[in-house]
């Protein structure tokens, strides 16, 4: 019978091969495929806002359920089609932890990857604010998301980052022990979906939400933007996507394996 998925030992195991090869990607691959990966996130986010619109005035439960459902699609264009997500690639530390790869490597493509996934981000937030689809209640619902975001304190803004990316990373390893686009699509689909609908903090999905905002002309500053969500979210994503699942993951299943490997080349 064949396969359906990879069991947690073999996910791990996989995730330090997809490290090692994120890590040896030239800075033009981390640049272009982070450029998409920051305009897939965007076409989510934008189609939530799209969703969420049409039911505010209905049920406050209903457009928050639903735009959380269409947002996942950004990470299941990263996942399927291909693209370099500066959350996602905090899995990178497995192969760090493994000295499969060096410090360097990994800084090397966080950095390349995140400012790529800002750029996209960006671009994407500047087109769409210029297409004439930023009006009525589609404006009043961006301009509202943004707000809340920026009303955060910097402690919750770190906090939410945190809970935020340990269901990003999830979903991706979720998605690695998956053996067909449909599986894959569904891991992406529910982590997602209640990281958005519990109100948690995304570094690069608010790389897209708050340019719209301002370029839609809400009163906000750069350094709002930045200091006030991007950066404290960004810290905490690392600290739940980067430390907290790798080292607890590594602890339970690399770490272990490779005692025993030891032990049992001493016994032979």
């Amino acid at each position: 019978m064949e396969k359906r998925f990879l069991s947690p030992q073999e996910t791990i195991n996989l995730t330090v091969t997809n490290g090692i090869k994120k890590a040896q990607l030239s800075i033009e691959q981390m640049v272009a495929l982070g450029i998409f990966a920051g305009i897939y996130i965007g076409f989510g986010g934008f189609g939530s806002i799209t969703i969420m619109q049409t039911l505010k005035n209905i049920d406050a439960g209903l457009m928050k359920f639903f735009g959380a459902m269409v947002f996942p699609v950004g990470l299941m264009l990263v996942v399927v089609c291909g693209a370099e997500l500066f959350t996602g690639n905090n899995l990178m530390t497995f192969a760090f932890l493994k000295q499969e790869i060096t410090f360097y490597a990994l800084i090397r493509n966080w950095i390349a990857v995140y400012f790529s996934n800002f750029a996209g981000s960006v671009a994407l937030a500047y087109l769409i604010a210029n297409s004439g689809l930023i009006k009525d209640n589609v404006m009043n619902m961006a301009f509202s998301i943004a707000q809340s975001k920026i009303s955060l304190g910097i402690t919750q803004a770190f906090i939410r980052g945190i809970l935020c990316n340990i269901l990003v990373v999830l979903a991706v390893l979720m998605a690695t022990a998956s053996q067909d686009i449909i599986s894959k699509i569904f891991s992406c689909w529910f982590p997602i979906m209640l990281f958005v609908l519990s109100g948690y903090e995304h570094s690069v999905a608010n790389m897209f939400f708050l340019p719209l905002a301002k370029y839609g002309g809400l009163n906000i500053s750069w350094g709002d933007i930045l200091f006030k969500n991007i950066i404290p979210v960004t810290l905490g994503n690392v600290v739940g996507g980067a430390i907290f699942v790798p080292l607890m993951y590594y602890i339970a299943y690399v770490k272990k394996r490779e005692k025993m490997d030891e032990k049992t080349s001493l016994n032979v």
